[in-house]
């Protein structure tokens, strides 16, 4: 049951991460087995990599069933209209199985490797959404934002643009969207906005302290037509007796994203790590690590963070922390699961979707 501040029962929905790291094909045909094992959703990753959309319509080709979603195209590095364009024609090629995700990045990101200006980043989500679904529904589009203004005004131009439609007819007028936001004015927008919702290691015994408060509001303007808020948990997963060690894995991405992602007050993850009550420790985690002390710091990353935003552990914990996902509002398990082979890592999503059922 749903606590808080959603209502109703739902199937926990179970969905994987691709990373980074080369091997593409390898990692897609496994893919095709995570699917045939009981995997709903696979978020295909965009940061200062390869793009997102060509991978995903490779993954759409080879695949039959499970939905695949941006995980996430920054807002800032693409116009509106041509977000609203690749989701319609990713929806195409996938036959109705796209979801766009969509965030703000970081400014160490949007303006170092893209060259635009990091700024307002709830405003512009905003308007990035409703663009999105005028063109999803092949109005003809003419929008007067803050931000955007479509078609461009007298003065700001050539003064021959024209207010346009979509040529294609596209498979839904409605493409589910999912922002991924820590902060309390986007996670409101999100609630508002969106389909779903994607927060970073979260952390459920302390979410509703966290995030309560914004996604109330958030929630209380929602369209009752988007339907309940998906809220997306992500977790890397192993299932064992002898597993636990394997959360010391996890130790240096939390320390790399908590002291090293963005500078001393324009770190997001810092701010989330201090909002669930570390503060010294972020504070340390930060000087560390932006002295290069990258060890140094990552030995400090608290171990209750370590194990309950994680599932790696006997099936009893795993059991207990879905439970707590669940009772704080998770809708959509997000797992990385860990283990040295194909086969194994199949089994691990076969048995937590057996678990999350």
């Amino acid at each position: 049951m749903i606590l808080w501040p959603f209502g109703g029962t739902v199937r926990m929905r179970i969905g994987m991460a691709l990373g980074y790291a080369g091997g593409f094909k390898e990692t897609v045909a496994e893919l095709v087995d995570h699917e045939k094992a009981g995997l709903d959703i696979v978020f295909v990753p965009e940061a200062y990599s390869f793009d997102a959309v060509s991978q995903m319509g490779y993954i759409a080709a080879v695949t039959e069933r499970v939905r695949i979603a941006s995980g996430i195209l920054p807002i800032y590095s693409r116009t509106p209209t041509l977000l609203a364009m690749t989701a319609a024609g990713m929806d195409y090629v996938s036959e109705g199985r796209f979801v766009l995700g969509l965030g703000t990045s970081g400014p160490q990101v949007i303006e170092g490797f893209h060259g635009v200006p990091y700024t307002a980043p709830v405003g512009r989500t905003r308007e990035v959404i409703e663009i999105c679904r005028k063109v999803w529904r092949r109005e003809r589009l003419e929008y007067e934002g803050r931000h955007y203004t479509l078609p461009l005004p007298e003065g700001a131009g050539t003064g021959l643009g024209k207010p346009l439609k979509l040529i294609n007819h596209p498979v839904r007028d409605r493409i589910p969207v999912v922002v991924a936001a820590i902060g309390p004015k986007n996670v409101a927008l999100a609630a508002e906005l969106a389909e779903g919702w994607q927060p970073i290691f979260y952390l459920p015994e302390r979410a509703a302290a966290v995030w309560g408060g914004p996604l109330a509001e958030g929630l209380a303007r929602r369209d009752p037509g988007l339907g309940p808020l998906d809220v997306i948990a992500q977790a890397p997963l192993a299932i064992g007796d002898d597993v636990a060690g394997l959360r010391e894995f996890v130790r240096p991405v939390l320390a790399l994203y908590i002291g090293g992602m963005g500078a001393r007050g324009h770190n997001f993850y810092n701010d989330l790590a201090r909002r669930y009550g570390y503060e010294q420790e972020a504070e340390r985690i930060q000087d560390l690590y932006l002295e290069g002390k990258k060890d140094e710091a990552a030995a400090l990353v608290p171990a209750e963070l370590l194990e309950k935003s994680s599932l790696i552990g006997p099936e009893g914990f795993v059991r207990d922390r879905i439970q707590a996902l669940r009772e704080s509002g998770v809708t959509t398990l997000n797992v990385t699961p860990l283990a040295d082979t194909p086969g194994e890592r199949v089994k691990l999503i076969e048995r937590i979707r057996d678990l999350a059922s």
